[in-house]
């Protein structure tokens, strides 16, 4: 979790972060507990706006997107840990739906692929597994949500969550701008349960003075890939941003109407500023599930390398990955495959191979996915991608955002304020509380700190091919039977 108050100038007046932890459960299980969530936004909140010592207008809240949690009505008690977006338990589910006539229909009606890093089939589970929940739900004594719901409830009494927000749980038509009840009544997830589904930017309600020193309205909420898009001023169609943290997101903003992909892609609410049809953008959406926890695996799991710093300078330190390619599919592989059964694969070692080659093969594999995103992109849009706006944590890594640009062939621009997903909530925020009144007042603001250009290379593509080979050695590994 992470709180930052910024100035009307997107000037960065304090910052206060902490980490939750996460368990797993069982393998390809993984959990947090709601109240640790709850805990850390305040306890970051207040500590920034000590330290800021600033007199905030508003607040924006950017969530993890498909996690989703269930609570009691009357108490606010969590029924169960909250099933984070990388959990995996809900395979075989998927499996069986994906070829059936009803996960058809759900496909059509949602835009979405059937996949558990979804949020229908988590809630579904919740219901199924968990002791008592249907009974509370049949007796109005049960809401459920993604974390943005279970927040706002707690912080403000309001039920509340955004369409971007919405648009991951597998449960909300875009045609329709709301649940969608024929895949609601096909999960068997009752509606009473659900949050109301709001524009991005519009009031979620006012933050109880119980919890900082004064009320604080909240007037911006969306999910943290779709804040990193906003926050980026990818404010026209065929603007593409990366945001790399521990897995990696790529999104490209396509306008007022609703895409649909031929190549592996997620169509998604990039951000509602009004329940108008002209108040709504859409954007195509690549997630990448490992990318910064792959560098955490070679620090934590192989011990390696002491920090994620250390990476760069060791895969700086060697010509070229020695033939070795690391498809870093620790938790399946995402866009544009979309295969839940894939798993983490080094190919190409030899005895000459070093811990060098094994790191700078790792950076050069989240590079090697990205491309695979990008290049899914340009074939649904018909149109070449020529820049990338990046942020996130590893866009300091300069050995990385070279490889993107020379593997992708793509002029890659850093931005300033690497928390582009919090800046993003906060220019959301600002226009909601009328600090800004346009997004070209926000797109001034943006300000560049590196731009990296591809390197000529007669053996990109080659090394490309190379790669997808070994994404196919990747692919079905994990698969029953």
């Amino acid at each position: 979790t992470k709180a930052l108050v910024f100035d009307g100038h997107a000037r960065r007046l304090g910052e206060s972060s902490s980490e939750i932890r996460l368990t797993y459960p069982q393998p390809g299980w993984v959990e947090q507990d709601p109240r640790d969530l709850l805990r850390s936004v305040i306890e970051n909140a207040r500590a920034v706006l000590s330290v800021a010592n600033a007199d905030c207008l508003a607040m924006g809240l950017s969530n993890q997107g498909e996690t989703v949690t269930m609570w009691r009505r009357d108490s606010g008690e969590p029924l169960y840990n909250a099933i984070s977006w990388q959990d995996r338990r809900t395979d075989s589910f998927c499996d069986a739906l994906a070829k059936s006539e009803d996960g058809r229909r759900i496909q059509e009606r949602t835009g979405l692929p059937i996949d558990p890093y979804f949020s229908a089939t988590k809630l579904r589970w919740l219901l199924d597994h968990i002791p008592g929940a249907r009974q509370l739900a049949g007796r109005g004594e049960l809401l459920a949500g993604t974390t943005d719901a279970w927040l706002l409830w707690s912080l403000t009494g309001e039920h509340r969550t955004d369409e971007t927000t919405a648009s991951r749980t597998m449960l909300y038509n875009p045609r329709m701008r709301d649940w969608d009840q024929e895949v609601l009544d096909i999960l068997n997830i009752p509606r009473s349960i659900l949050p109301a589904i709001q524009p991005s930017c519009s009031p979620f309600g006012i933050i109880r003075d119980e919890f900082f020193s004064h009320s604080l309205p909240v007037t911006a909420s969306l999910v943290d890939q779709q804040a990193a898009l906003f926050g980026q001023a990818c404010f026209a169609p065929g603007d593409v941003k990366v945001t790399y943290g521990t897995g990696a997101f790529i999104l490209m903003q396509v306008g007022q109407e609703i895409p649909t992909s031929r190549f592996g892609l997620v169509p998604t609410v990039a951000w509602s500023l009004s329940a108008q049809p002209g108040g709504i953008r859409y954007a195509l959406d690549g997630g990448i599930y490992v990318a910064g926890a792959a560098v955490q695996w070679l620090r934590d799991g192989l011990g390696i390398i002491k920090s994620a710093g250390e990476s760069n300078e060791l895969a700086m330190s060697v010509p070229d990955s020695g033939g070795v390619y690391f498809v870093p599919a620790l938790a399946g592989l995402a866009a544009p495959y979309w295969d839940s059964y894939a798993r983490g694969t080094i190919v190409g070692l030899t005895r000459g191979s070093t811990r060098a080659h094994l790191v700078r093969a790792t950076l050069e594999g989240i590079a090697y996915r990205t491309r695979d995103v990008l290049e899914a992109m340009a074939r649904d849009t018909g149109r070449p991608i020529r820049s990338i706006k990046a942020d996130g944590g590893a866009s300091d890594n300069a050995f990385l955002t070279q490889a993107l640009a020379d593997i992708s062939g793509v002029e890659v621009r850093v931005a300033a304020t690497r928390e582009t997903t919090a800046l993003g909530a906060g220019f959301m925020a600002g226009l909601g509380a009328g600090l800004w009144s346009s997004q070209e007042e926000l797109a001034a603001l943006w300000r560049e700190a590196a731009r990296y250009t591809p390197k000529e290379n007669d053996e990109v593509e080659s090394r490309y091919q190379h790669w997808l080979r070994a994404v196919e050695r990747a692919r079905g590994w994990a698969m029953p039977g």
